[in-house]
């Protein structure tokens, strides 16, 4: 086929496996090894963009980096997707901050490290003793370190004490720890990589990984090549890079894949595809919030849950859910389902998730080599630090909950702070966090390596409240300007990924540690450095001690001990030695956890257990089978607002973007964010390609230039978000998940005009 410049960036990721069966020419650029660029050394790390966690080899030279390589020891096999090739461009970029600035006049200025300390001290001290501790507020980020994350939680429950500390992860994975916690009772994957390997039947839903998780992607297409007869079913509404490899897309109106999950359960108990024995031995089954219901309850429920019905409600093809549920249930076939952001930015997320958990379980296909839920994460870090670390409003170290005495109690032991010192009331998730900075009740926000200026949903709002009169923020960053450093009252210039040392944590519970490759370009520190800066300065210096990050690593390795989430036989050491550990690992000899829950293999699960898989999370030692009607979005189309309007990434472009438009070749690929919308839309519109068309919500505008294109569907526009001139995000509804506080970016009401 014919692929313009465009088309062949779009599958330019999965370019080796799609090369492998005939479907592309393996563009030189795409996944060949990196020229050597006279490298005096190569330094082990770990790749700076999405959740997968490509092992790489950093090529330094004179002090500088100049090119990577792929690790052919990790699980990527040496292949690395073009964004993570194009790292060393980011380190020398244009726009890195290389000195703190100050607000002065309305306009920030160059600053000495100790000016811009000195200030932020000095308003966080007198905002808390103006308003107390919850008038100051930290919002992180699942791209930082854990090291740096552990630091910033500490000083702020323990030190400042109070808990309000979030971060991005909750705009982000915030509903697959939602769906994992309620269903299994621990937060995190049991599957792993490696049940791509041995699956049978892939389901993505809601997961374009072919341009958000490329090396997945390219592994998903081996698997299809390697066994022929392998079956890849996509549910998205849109015909995504992702789809045109599946044996069955099914599309349908976006926010309404409750009711075709429900139906596909519904054909795996009508057609005698589900394991009852193991349903009897491991399932419970709940409603609402209680876990009081039986399997009898459960089946009379689906009854409603025809595919009929759920062509109605969705749109999507009675007969291709059938088949579907056919090729998932079929006896002796492996299946896994996986799943990203489309499942998860959602008002119904966390029920969303609990349904993709509930048809492993209803059919036993679960804990098994290639059968697995394996939900996909965003960013590199959203599985080691936020768990880890602790830092959402509602969380402590590894699992512990800031609501649960007992939980407090073991903290400030380990902590070494009196009785008491943790506040027992959950802080403010991320909207709520926002709002308060809007209306004053939150005087200062440290916003730590992450652009919510950008990234916020109904984002106009919440930029207003950042510079809000009165507020005072505090950005650590890489690069200047940012969507949100430019509302910044201080701006700390941070060391940027090779110029640090530290731990990721990505997807499948890999632990992988990133070495230090060059020093800090200019006067930039890292955030360790810089929150242990700070603690010192606000009178908690004792709490931060650290001189080193692996400091930091070695207290966590005592925090985590006797855990669920136990990693403590995972050493610095060890790290520096390995190219990636899965916890659970609570030994130094132990080889880390493939799947959790198994016998075997999991070492929480005792040795003697009578069965293959203990569900050692909750009490009764069962995971949950959910019983989750389909309710809609929190805001459906109307006759005012006729069209849904929906967000995502590119290729080329990662999150925000503030990182790959730094990288001259993908700037040139795909800088500016369109409008794709359906050619029966365009048509009623009187707009064409190249157009320029306004999309207007209830709460923001922007505008795009169209694109006309089959593969997005009738009734729905999509829109790109790395672009920081188009900011995609003012259209887009702040509702959230009433459990997981995770808003709703992927479904809202908006109307299109012609520019």
């Amino acid at each position: 086929m014919t692929m313009n410049r465009r088309e062949l960036m779009e599958t330019a990721a999965a370019a080796a496996a799609l090369a492998a069966i005939g479907k592309l020419e393996l563009p030189a650029h795409a996944a060949a090894p990196v020229p050597a660029a006279g490298a005096d050394k190569w330094v082990k790390s770990v790749c700076r963009y999405c959740g997968t966690g490509c092992g790489l080899f950093v090529g330094v030279k004179d002090g500088k980096v100049v090119a990577v390589k792929g690790d052919k020891d990790n699980h990527n096999k040496g292949f690395l997707c073009l964004k993570g090739f194009l790292l060393p461009e980011i380190m020398s970029a244009p726009d890195r901050l290389l000195h703190p600035l100050i607000r002065k006049n309305d306009k920030l200025v160059p600053a000495t490290w100790e000016e811009a300390m000195s200030l932020v001290a000095s308003k966080f001290k007198a905002a808390i003793e103006k308003g107390g501790p919850d008038a100051v507020g930290f919002y992180g980020s699942g791209q930082a370190l854990t090291e740096e994350t552990y630091c910033a939680n500490k000083l702020f429950k323990a030190g400042i004490r109070t808990n309000n500390i979030d971060g991005n992860p909750r705009l982000c994975m915030a509903s697959a720890v939602g769906g994992y916690v309620t269903t299994f009772g621990k937060d995190e994957p049991m599957g792993c990589y490696d049940d791509i390997d041995h699956a049978d039947v892939m389901l993505l839903v809601g997961s374009n990984a072919a341009e958000a998780h490329p090396i997945l992607f390219q592994r998903i297409v081996r698997r299809k090549e390697a066994a022929k007869g392998t079956k890849i079913v996509v549910l998205d509404p849109r015909k995504t890079p992702t789809a045109r490899i599946a044996d069955l897309h099914i599309s349908f109106t976006a926010g309404t894949d409750l009711a075709i999950l429900n139906a596909i359960a519904h054909v795996l108990v009508k057609e005698g595809m589900v394991d009852e024995e193991f349903v009897k031995a491991h399932a419970a089954f709940g409603e609402g919030a209680d876990a009081n219901k039986t399997w009898e309850d459960y089946k009379a429920f689906l009854e409603a849950w025809t595919p009929e019905k759920a062509e109605e409600i969705s749109g999507a093809k009675a007969a291709d859910i059938r088949t579907c549920a056919r090729w998932f249930g079929e006896k002796g076939k492996a299946s896994l389902t996986m799943w990203t952001m489309g499942l998860n930015q959602r008002t119904k997320g966390v029920w969303a998730n609990n349904l993709c958990h509930n048809l492993h379980l209803i059919t036993g296909k679960i804990g098994l080599p290639g059968s697995s839920p394996l939900s996909l994460t965003g960013q590199p870090n959203a599985c080691g630090g936020v768990r880890d670390g602790g830092a959402l409003s509602h969380l402590l170290p590894y699992g512990r909950l800031v609501v649960n005495e007992k939980h407090r109690a073991e903290m400030e032991k380990l902590w070494g702070v009196p009785e008491g010192t943790i506040q027992p009331k959950p802080g403010l998730a991320t909207v709520d966090l926002f709002r308060a900075v809007e209306d004053g009740k939150v005087k200062c926000l440290y916003i730590m390596c992450t652009n919510p200026g950008q990234s916020m949903p109904n984002v106009g709002r919440y930029r207003k409240a950042l510079r809000r009169e009165g507020a005072f923020v505090v950005v650590s960053e890489a690069f200047h300007p940012t969507r949100t450093s430019e509302l910044a009252d201080v701006v700390l210039p941070a060391a940027l990924w090779a110029e640090k040392e530290g731990v990721y944590g990505c997807t499948e519970r890999r632990y992988q540690l990133l070495e230090q490759s060059v020093k800090p370009s200019g006067e930039a520190r890292p955030d360790f450095e810089i929150l242990c800066d700070l603690a010192a300065r606000l009178g908690h210096g004792k709490l931060l001690p650290f001189k080193t990050a692996s400091d930091v690593w070695a207290e966590l390795l005592t925090v985590c001990k006797g855990t669920a989430y136990d990693f403590s036989g995972m050493t610095r050491d060890r790290l520096k030695e390995s190219h990636g550990l899965l916890w659970p690992l609570p030994t130094a000899g132990h080889p880390g956890t493939k799947r959790r829950y198994v016998k075997g293999d999991d070492p929480l699960v005792p040795a003697d257990h009578p069965q293959r898989i203990l569900f050692y999370g909750r009490p009764d030692r069962k995971a949950v089978v959910w019983l989750r009607p389909h309710q809609p979005a929190a805001e459906v189309p109307d006759a005012e607002y006729p069209l849904i309007y929906t967000t995502g990434r590119v290729i080329e472009h990662w999150h925000t973007g503030t990182m790959t438009r730094n990288c001259k070749e993908l700037r040139h690929a795909n800088a500016e964010a369109v409008v794709e919308m359906h050619p029966d839309d365009a048509k009623v519109l009187g707009v064409k390609n190249g157009d320029l068309a306004k999309v207007a919500s209830r709460r923001g505008a922007e505008t795009f230039k169209v694109r006309v294109i089959d593969g997005s569907r009738k009734g729905m526009v999509f829109v790109h978000m790395h672009d920081d001139k188009r900011l995609c995000n003012l259209p887009t509804n702040d509702a959230v998940d009433p459990i997981s506080k995770q808003p709703e970016f992927k479904v809202c009401a908006v109307k299109v005009t012609k520019a």
